[in-house]
């Protein structure tokens, strides 16, 4: 495959196009590519096949926030190397102009984002995407420069004059394309922020039937020279089994795989200069629980939450419970997150450690959602024993949110119960028209105070028995109706900071001063890592 990149536009929350870059050939415009682009229903995949147009073209898209990002080529070309090349836009843009990206940002620093694409593509071509190695090509104009240009004083023009004065910094850029060159920061640090998105798929019983943890390990190094960096992981059952235990492992360029492949979790590396993602991994939750011994059910996963959920209960099956349970998660730090590791990891109070570190985790922003059936059409007398739930009619999805002040209390079990409102019958839509609007219905004033008589309530205590098997099958009828209204799914969002679901850990974090240059004699950067566990919706509890 030896395809271009032919043209990059970019669409506004309207759909209206605020910027379009050519980069080969005659691509089309944004007036004609929106439009065949918009045709394909939702949810519209990432890539589209134009065969109608001249020639045919293949339409690449990202979403991001509300900003719809479209590229064209009309050659063979790699799907996943398109696609790496928007995300990298993306982080380039907000980069330079912040984050998050707005279409008035795009628009005030056009003169950023046209010099931003250009270097990262030549001729359709990818070429530069390092965030370091654009801050070197490109010119970003500060404070000091717009102030001075819009006053234009004597010292503006004489610093913007030729001058034979030699320039103090080289041009010549570094050998590292992912770092720039004469980095010097006052304060060296370095740190390790690890995070992993849990995705968990338990069965009615409890039993799991998928889990995983995806990580990402983001280094951020503010150090002065090149600096030669060493981060050891862990598992929990040691260094040995790490190259297994970490499945899918994708690094930074900056990472020297040859040492990673001779000892499983050393991540040996000149990192660029400021944050960068260092490492990504996926993790295979269930080999490690008790599932070869048959015992295999959600606490043998350790998740910080368990949920159980009940339908079709109440004398017509219109009720349904949600139990949540909360499980109190403690890690044990090893001796370099305590000694070696600082960012947040002293104690809160005196013999007490500091909330969000291993010692203590975290949990926060705890919302568990359950979609409904379309046909349901309210839901009433909804009771959580803590925290607030609320429906919302349109998107058919209730939400159950438990504040971290209510999960600090003794108390580790939560239920919400609720009853489910279907659609009106055509009887009940009947009864239910009034077109007087003043709601008297079919009601008479000649009819008696006391509509039964008396001489009518001896033959009802007759015929008792048959109005209770009336009932009891109305009951059933019911139930069976309401069966199709209960929901069949719920999942649970969290954070934990202090935690991961793997149990991976960063032992180390070495600065090999011998292999550094330019750092100074006797500085000893600053050293943190922190943890986070994160569930988007990720644990789903099927009905």
């Amino acid at each position: 495959m030896s395809g271009v990149i032919e043209a990059v536009h970019i669409f506004d929350d309207n759909r209206s196009p605020i910027l379009s870059h050519a980069y080969a050939g005659r691509p089309l415009s944004a007036a004609h590519l929106l439009p065949l682009y918009l045709e394909h229903p939702a949810p519209r995949p990432n890539l589209i096949y134009l065969a109608n147009t001249n020639p045919p073209t293949l339409v690449f898209s990202l979403m991001h926030g509300n900003l719809l990002f479209l590229a064209t080529s009309s050659s063979e070309i790699e799907p996943l190397l398109v696609l790496e090349f928007l995300h990298r836009i993306i982080d380039a843009f907000e980069d330079f102009v912040g984050a998050p990206l707005l279409a008035v940002k795009i628009e005030n620093n056009y003169d950023i984002i046209a010099q931003l694409l250009t270097e990262m593509c030549d001729a359709g071509n990818i070429s530069t995407t390092e965030p370091n190695a654009l801050r070197e090509v490109v010119e970003v104009e500060g404070w000091v420069d717009k102030l001075l240009g819009s006053i234009s004083l004597p010292g503006k023009l004489q610093s913007n004059s030729n001058s034979n004065t030699p320039s103090i910094t080289p041009t010549t850029g570094t050998a590292l394309p992912w770092r720039r060159a004469n980095v010097r920061h006052t304060s060296n640090e370095m740190y390790a922020d690890v995070v992993e998105t849990l995705s968990v798929t338990l069965a009615p019983s409890g039993r799991p039937l998928a889990a995983f943890a995806n990580g990402t390990i983001a280094f951020t190094a503010k150090v002065s020279g090149v600096p030669d960096i060493t981060v050891n992981l862990t598992s929990p059952s040691g260094k040995h089994n790490l190259g297994s235990f970490m499945e899918l492992p994708v690094f930074h360029p900056c990472v020297r795989l040859n040492k990673w492949k001779e000892r499983p979790g050393e991540l040996s590396f000149i990192p660029p200069d400021g944050r960068f993602i260092l490492a990504g991994y996926e993790v295979d939750l269930l080999p490690f629980t008790s599932g070869k011994s048959g015992n295999l059910s959600s606490s043998s996963l350790k998740l910080p939450v368990n949920l159980e959920m009940k339908t079709g209960m109440g004398p017509t099956g219109s009720e349904f419970e949600v139990r949540l349970q909360v499980n109190k998660i403690f890690g044990t730090p090893g001796s370099s997150s305590s000694s070696q590791l600082g960012r947040g990891g002293g104690p809160g109070r005196i013999g007490s450690p500091h909330p969000g570190t291993p010692a203590s985790p975290l949990l926060d922003d705890l919302v568990v959602t359950i979609p409904l059936p379309a046909d349901v059409r309210n839901l009433s007398d909804i009771r959580p024993s803590r925290g607030d739930a609320s429906f919302n009619p349109v998107q058919g999805v209730l939400e159950w949110h438990i504040a971290a002040k209510e999960m600090s209390g003794p108390t580790s079990h939560f239920g919400l119960r609720s009853t489910v409102v279907g659609a009106l019958s055509n009887e009940q839509q009947e009864d239910a028209f009034d077109p007087s609007g003043f709601g008297f219905g079919e009601y008479s004033y000649n009819e008696p105070y006391q509509s039964v008589p008396v001489a009518k309530v001896a033959q009802g205590s007759k015929s008792g028995k048959a109005n209770e098997g009336g009932s009891d099958e109305r009951d059933a009828q019911k139930a069976a109706q309401n069966k199709i209204l209960m929901p069949s799914s719920a999942s649970v969002n969290f954070s934990v900071k202090g935690w991961l679901a793997s149990g991976l850990k960063v032992d180390s974090i070495v600065l090999d001063t011998r292999k550094s240059r330019g750092l100074g004699e006797g500085v000893k950067p600053y050293k943190g890592v922190k943890y986070l566990t994160v569930s988007k919706g990720g644990v789903e509890l099927r009905c």
